[in-house]
């Protein structure tokens, strides 16, 4: 690591970080937001992101502008580089890049910013940064991401990601689940049952009987599943599967990624697939419990209040998009195995939300 001297980062005075997609991975680009804003007081902080994750980081006090990368806006080859050439002539003196993802390297490469960072390119690659550093292995994510910054002198210290939510979101989400049903005296634990991954998703049959056993030994509590565009049938599905309906609360609508935020937040809980909504819900606060098939437990940030369950099997973990195997990883971790840590876990923390 060849960290940067403190006279070159004497007049930083605008930033720019590049950190395309995915909705969870913004969240746990936060932490270096913070840590960045902390460093540099007086610099304005850009972020270049997707147009589906500003949500993630709307409100937030660090950041001056995000550009939005809309793909239904870019619809031609000369567009996006007009718009990455706007991007990059904004005169930043410090750019970090997460992802070194094509749309990133292109703004990268228009960028004359003096500062350009990163983890270690491929060679050819290289010379778009002036600085760059191996990533840690076997380190909690956000904290990876953060690592990047050694090379200004920063160093992470237990940074959370952070999602900002207003009052009137937070009253909103509180109307909302009194009318999907939830009473004054009961408990929340907001579930994620889905996945468009098969290696990262517990079958829907198992969440409905995990409802059930946590639902007998807890009968204050009420399950809030959640769910994104084109994923109501599989909410079908586990309310089917269910036989205590009064333990389940269904949301009148497809909530927005801030609204289940809100409602995560008023949680004593999050339960689910390795995806997005467990970030969000550590990022307001949520104790949470994952699910892992193919996916590592260094996604979890370092803390009893954020835990997760594994069969363990020898192949775990494979990191696998797909399976030959039956995905015997998830369909053999029984609901009575992650029903006694969920009640455990309840026990523990969940005497109230947020």
């Amino acid at each position: 690591m060849n960290r940067i001297s403190p006279d070159r980062l004497a007049h930083i005075r605008k930033i720019l970080v590049l950190q395309q997609r995915q909705i969870g991975d913004v969240l746990l680009a936060t932490p270096a937001i913070e840590l960045l804003k902390q460093r540099f007081p007086p610099a304005e902080l850009h972020v270049f992101t997707e147009k589906k994750c500003v949500p993630m980081l709307a409100g937030n006090p660090h950041i001056s502008r995000i550009w939005a990368v809309d793909k239904k806006e870019l619809t031609s080859l000369g567009k996006e580089i007009a718009f990455y050439r706007q991007v990059a002539a904004q005169k930043f003196d410090l750019v970090v890049d997460f992802q070194q993802l094509p749309r990133c390297l292109w703004v990268v490469g228009f960028s004359r910013a003096p500062l350009r960072i990163s983890y270690t390119p491929p060679w050819y690659r290289r010379f778009l940064y002036t600085h760059w550093l191996d990533l840690p292995d076997r380190t909690y994510s956000a904290q990876k991401k953060a690592s990047i910054l050694e090379l200004l002198g920063i160093s992470w210290t237990g940074e959370k990601p952070r999602l900002y939510l207003s009052e009137s979101e937070q009253a909103a989400a509180d109307r909302l689940l009194a009318e999907s049903g939830l009473a004054a005296n009961q408990r929340l634990i907001t579930l994620d049952p889905t996945h468009r991954r098969i290696t990262r998703l517990w079958p829907v049959g198992h969440f409905a009987r995990l409802i059930d056993l946590c639902s007998d030994q807890a009968p204050d509590v009420r399950f809030l599943p959640l769910y994104g565009p084109g994923e109501e049938a599989d909410i079908d599905r586990l309310i089917a599967g269910v036989k205590n309906k009064q333990a389940l609360l269904r949301s009148p609508r497809l909530l927005s990624l801030r609204e289940a935020a809100a409602c995560m937040r008023r949680a004593v809980l999050h339960v689910g697939n390795c995806s997005a909504p467990r970030h969000m819900a550590t990022a307001v606060g949520t104790p949470t419990l994952t699910v892992l098939g193919s996916t590592d437990k260094y996604w979890d940030y370092p803390s009893p209040r954020h835990r997760n369950i594994a069969l363990g099997a020898p192949c775990q973990p494979c990191n696998a998009n797909e399976c030959a195997r039956g995905v015997f990883c998830l369909h053999d971790l029984k609901p009575e195995v992650v029903a006694a840590e969920l009640l455990a876990m309840l026990a523990e923390f969940g005497r109230s939300g947020g």
